[in-house]
């Protein structure tokens, strides 16, 4: 396994773990204001992790 794909999976398993962790913030751990806040903020950090990944892949490819 090359390390691209390595940075790949984990980057998309990075991102699949943020977006389940934000819904389960924002619906099942309850119904406070703060609670559905807390799940909208990690719901943002799947588009900077994407990039983040899209990133530093390039970077790589670049490199070699």
């Amino acid at each position: 396994m090359t390390p691209t794909r390595i940075l790949r999976i984990t980057t998309l398993l990075a991102a699949g773990a943020s977006l389940v962790l934000s819904v389960w913030l924002y619906f099942a751990n309850g119904s406070s204001v703060d609670d559905k806040l807390s799940g909208i903020f990690v719901g943002t950090w799947v588009p900077s992790i994407l990039a983040l990944g899209a990133f530093l892949v390039s970077a790589r490819n670049r490199e070699g």
